[in-house]
């Protein structure tokens, strides 16, 4: 039992690491908004969430996005995405940008 809470309690210290690690999803929903659109679909057609958020309405959702990519508010589609994931799109926009 002593074990498990040595075990709980590291993992509680390496929260605040992991977390103070995590992209910003306010400046990275401003970096996507500042790309060309071709740059832009090429990296929300990698992350499968935001993708599928898209594809969910068709070619018109394509149409509806390149039309306002650049002040719809991403921030919400970004924090749903889990850890690997936000880490994944920050370095795509990063290494586009």
């Amino acid at each position: 039992m002593k074990k498990l809470i040595a075990l709980f309690a590291a993992a509680l210290l390496a929260l605040p690491a992991v977390a103070a690690d995590a992209p910003d999803s306010a400046a990275m929903e401003k970096a996507l908004q500042s790309l060309p659109w071709e740059r832009f679909k090429a990296i929300i057609s990698t992350v499968p969430k935001m993708k599928a958020d898209v594809d969910a309405y068709g070619p018109l959702g394509w149409e509806f996005v390149k039309k306002n990519y650049r002040t719809h508010g991403w921030k919400k589609n970004i924090d749903k995405l889990d850890p690997e994931q936000k880490q994944r799109l920050a370095e795509l926009i990063k290494a586009r940008s």
